[in-house]
Order: structure tokens, then C-alpha cells, then sequence
């Protein structure tokens, strides 16, 4: 169940590196104003979220899931239900940076770059609630 845990730990802070980063990549590029860098912008943003992100959410989802299938005593806390509810809402906050990127890659952005600078500090208070969770156990 060790190993389980550690890879579990390990996507779960790439795939947070990833939804801390790829807003701030947003900031930039929304800032950007030269062709060549919109196009550099758009590989770099393309790269993480298909490359970085999404496999290293779905195997942090995994991982979890698997750890949970080990421990079904879990099942019956509140705090896991509550993890769940924030996964769930970070599930939709990567969906939703891919709808971003989708935005950014057809030239159709429509935020400026104080929207994304405030968007990039979401995932913080998501996983400062889901670390308060698994540590302290509070229900």
C-alpha cells in the first residue's frame, strides 16, 4: 500500500504543478502581443496540458481510487467524501483550463490577463482543503 501512496503523492504534485502553471502561462500569453510568441505560447501550453497534466491527473484519480479499493474502511469517513467533492472540483477546474487552451489556440481569448492571475490562485484553496482532509481527518 506504500508504493500505491507514493505514486499517488507523485501525480498528484505533477498534475498540481501543472494547474498552478499552465494559468500563469495564460497571464503571459494573454499579455502577448507578437505572433511568434503567441505560437510559442501555444506549444508550451499544449505540451503541458496533454503531456503533463492530464496523465498526471488521471493516474493521481487512479492511484486514489486504488488506495481507497485497499482501505474500503475509508468509505466510511466524511473526510473522504468531502476529498472526493474537491477532486471533483478540480476535475472541473482542469476541464475547464482545457477549454481555456482550446480559446487561446483558435485566437478566440476573451479574458484579460488579471482574470487569469486571479484563476491561477483557485487550485491553491483546493489544495490547501484537500491536504487539511487527509492530514488532520476532521470528520
Amino acid at each position: 500500500m506504500l508504493w500505491v501512496k507514493a505514486f499517488h503523492i507523485i501525480f498528484v504534485v505533477a498534475w498540481f504543478a501543472g494547474l498552478f502553471y499552465l494559468p500563469r502561462l495564460f497571464v503571459y500569453h494573454a499579455q502577448c502581443e507578437d505572433e511568434l510568441g503567441q505560437k510559442r505560447f501555444k506549444v508550451m501550453e499544449r505540451k503541458l496540458y496533454r503531456g503533463i497534466m492530464t496523465p498526471s491527473g488521471v493516474l493521481a484519480i487512479g492511484f486514489g481510487l486504488w488506495l481507497v479499493y485497499l482501505t474500503p474502511a475509508w468509505l466510511t469517513a466524511g473526510w473522504i467524501h468531502a476529498k472526493f467533492a474537491l477532486v471533483l472540483v478540480l476535475i472541473g477546474y482542469h476541464w475547464y483550463c482545457g477549454k481555456l487552451l482550446i480559446a487561446f489556440r483558435e485566437n478566440r481569448n476573451r479574458y484579460s490577463d488579471i482574470f487569469y492571475r486571479w484563476f491561477n490562485e483557485f487550485p491553491v484553496f483546493i489544495l490547501v482543503g484537500i491536504v487539511i482532509l487527509v492530514v488532520v481527518k476532521p470528520f
